[in-house]
């Protein structure tokens, strides 16, 4: 199972975390990856003055809600081959 945090601390929160949560689940839910992903809510990841701060794996990224659907198809979707 790959957990996928994202950030839901002040600072994320203003910029649109819960956002990109829902982002994150409508992608799995759409690809039927309910048993490969889950998004799991953290706080604070330490990049409170970028974007909304998203965990995979040990690499910490900025993630908008605009840009989400680049980031699962740079970080994500090319190495699940969908």
């Amino acid at each position: 199972m790959n957990e996928i945090f994202v950030c839901v601390g002040s600072a994320c929160h203003l910029k649109g975390s819960y956002d990109v949560i829902d982002c994150f689940k409508n992608w799995i839910k759409d690809n039927e990856l309910q048993d490969d992903f889950v998004v799991k809510a953290s706080f604070c990841l330490g990049h409170c003055t970028d974007a909304v701060s998203v965990k995979l794996g040990e690499e910490i990224y900025s993630v908008s809600p605009d840009s989400v659907e680049e980031f699962i198809n740079q970080n994500i979707a090319w190495s699940r081959q969908l």
